[in-house]
């Protein structure tokens, strides 16, 4: 259907057709007459990015103005740019956009009303428009009738800037203006640079509203109570929060308010690399007509081959969250019982569980750590430890300090457990020990969430200062403390008291730190570890 709306007040004018909100199967057809992207077996809308296969982020910038300042965590992360480029880089991708179809998309961010950003996102492609429908929240007719977005997300892919010559990096840039509540996209046809851009605006107006955001996954037990999941690729959050005993209440960024917790998105951004159907099947049996893949290679019979990385290792599928069959609808959930950090240690020394203080909590949430092994990104032969404040600091615009504060105040206030959950390795690290066994992991998180492990002697770890159980149900006590499963028992302290340096080292970047924060973290120093 073509709606007649206007984009002038956006000083986008000279439109050839203007499409709102069409539906999936009419964005669909748009998408395979323009040669935008094929149909797989299943019906789901394969397309092919070209050069961009993930996230630029050197080529994303936030507009340096004098509202936001002195609250922006400038440097490598978020850049800062002048506003003269974005206006002359605006008035170009405008001057682009004349004549040519484009496809809008009117939605929502955040199922909580109380703190919705509306959102309009302007499409030169007709899938990136699906995209936007798929993963952000949809509206009914009568939202549709008196919309006024509150941030607009413009995004041309076909326009490829001049680099050093216009002022950014490369042809692909990400420009964000809080005062003209812009996000300008172009050079690129990655579809995660709209949802994560969207969702960086978010992380950083919901904290004037008393709200925490957070880069995680939630879920809802049949009890009612609410669990949440932090963990940077491949710790296991998608796979430990999709549980067929919990409703998942979103899989990828939420907001803590004092109502609870809401889930930001309409739809899931899963990877798909070596997707198997028994292991993964919530997610394979998703993708079907209404799906977006992207980078995904097709066999003749137009099957697509998940073990495949022609293209890309980080293939993705974009779909609706109701193609998952256990989900909470509203996206709403109540204050979270129980949070669960998550990390994969190679190097083979964390325990595998641990309770963590309000301290130790704070102390973890701003590290952000797990590690990268061989094959994870070129170049890796052995273990890496890495630090990702918040575990999201590509999409945290503000001091990990006020994010970890907020947190601070809802334990405090609700009584939440924080554990430390290892999905990495024992015995000896990665290449040397065995990676744990996701049938203990789940019982580890089971018996936390169930509040199994409130009644069960803790003993300190002496070099990592976290809570070790004695006991879990169904799992082997002996590997709850990690020294127990290496042999020699000298080398484990070695290569312990490594990593400790190595958090102390990353944790030196934070400023005016409250020492009992500091002092929760990891120790590096000469200790018998008896």
């Amino acid at each position: 259907m073509n709606i007649d709306i206007k984009l002038g007040n956006l000083n986008i004018n000279g439109c050839k057709n203007i499409y709102r909100n069409l539906s999936v199967t009419q964005l669909t057809e748009f998408a395979i007459k323009r040669n935008e992207g094929v149909l797989s077996s299943k019906g789901a809308l394969v397309v092919n990015t070209g050069k961009y296969t993930g996230r630029s982020p050197k080529d994303r910038f936030i507009v340096k103005q004098k509202s936001i300042e002195d609250k922006i965590n400038w440097g490598e992360v978020n850049q800062p740019i002048d506003e003269k480029i974005f206006d002359k880089m605006y008035d170009q991708v405008a001057k682009y956009l004349e004549g040519k179809d484009i496809f809008v998309f009117d939605g929502f961010v955040g199922a909580a009303s109380k703190y919705t950003l509306p959102i309009r996102t302007v499409c030169e492609y007709a899938y990136e428009a699906m995209f936007a429908n798929q993963l952000f929240r949809r509206p009914d007719v009568e939202d549709l009738s008196n919309f006024q977005p509150e941030f607009n997300v413009i995004a041309a892919p076909g326009f490829k800037a001049k680099g050093k010559e216009d002022g950014l990096n490369s042809e692909a840039f990400v420009l964000v203006n809080f005062d003209k509540k812009i996000i300008l996209i172009g050079g690129t046809q990655y579809s995660g640079e709209i949802k994560k851009s969207v969702f960086s605006v978010m992380n950083f107006l919901l904290p004037k509203n008393g709200v925490m955001p957070m880069h995680c996954s939630a879920n809802i037990g049949n009890d009612g109570r609410t669990a949440v999941f932090f963990g940077l690729s491949g710790t296991g959050k998608t796979t430990l929060s999709t549980d067929p005993e919990r409703r998942l209440i979103g899989d990828d960024e939420h907001g803590w308010s004092d109502e609870g917790v809401f889930n930001f998105e309409g739809g899931c951004y899963a990877k798909t690399i070596k997707l198997d159907k028994d292991k993964e099947h919530e997610i394979y049996n998703a993708i079907k007509f209404g799906t977006i893949l992207e980078n995904v290679v097709l066999s003749p019979n137009g099957e697509p081959d998940y073990d495949n990385n022609k293209y890309t290792e980080n293939t993705r599928a974009a779909y609706p969250i109701d193609f998952i069959d256990n989900i909470e609808k509203s996206g709403i959930g109540g204050n979270p019982d129980t949070i669960i950090f998550l990390t994969a240690d190679a190097f083979g020394v964390m325990p595998p569980i641990a309770k963590l203080s309000k301290e130790a909590a704070m102390y973890h949430f701003m590290s952000g750590y797990t590690s990268k092994v061989a094959g994870t990104e070129r170049g890796i032969t052995e273990p890496k430890a890495t630090f990702s404040s918040c575990f999201g600091e590509p999409f945290m615009l503000m001091n990990p300090a006020v994010y970890a504060e907020l947190l601070g105040e809802r334990i405090d206030k609700y009584g939440t457990d924080v554990y430390l959950v290892n999905t990495g390795w024992l015995s000896g690290g990665y290449g040397k020990g065995n990676r744990i066994k996701l049938s203990y992991t789940r019982a580890m998180v089971k018996a936390a969430l169930e509040g199994k492990l409130k009644n069960v002697k803790f003993v300190e770890h002496p070099i990592f200062k976290v809570s070790m159980p004695l006991e879990c149900p169904d799992v082997p006590s002996e590997i709850l403390d990690p020294k127990n499963t290496w042999e020699d028992k000298e080398a484990y302290e070695i290569k312990a008291f490594e990593l400790a340096q190595k958090f102390q080292d990353n944790f030196k970047k934070f400023k005016n730190v409250p020492e009992d924060i500091i002092q929760a973290g990891p120790v590096v120093k000469e200790i018998l570890y008896v």
